[in-house]
């Protein structure tokens, strides 16, 4: 079980990165266009760095949706390797089955 502050500051950082996701968006495409003249695309650099470093969704870690585990998550089911073994053996998994050979 990871700490419940680790989880909670992970919590934090998906909110903000939701609140500013379309301004980040907005300023991203307007550096990347070759058509945005110097003036605006430094004016938009700049804004981008005034921006909480929270903003960026890199900083968001992928966790175990039940204990918060933040190594050997697996996306497809959202829980790291761990406790998608112990679940798959318990049969609550569907359609996951032990392999035998």
């Amino acid at each position: 079980m990871a700490k419940k502050s680790k989880i909670v500051a992970n919590e934090r950082r998906r909110a903000t990165v939701a609140r500013y996701a379309e301004r980040r968006a907005l300023l991203k495409e307007l550096i990347r266009k070759p058509d945005t003249d110097a003036a605006q695309r430094i004016a938009a650099q700049a804004e981008l760095q005034r921006m909480p470093r929270d903003a960026s969704p890199v900083r968001v870690r992928n966790r175990d949706a039940v204990d918060g585990r933040p190594r050997g998550h697996l996306r497809k089911f959202g829980l790291s390797r761990v406790r998608t073994r112990e679940m798959a053996h318990r049969g609550e998994l569907p359609g996951i089955r032990k392999a035998s050979w």
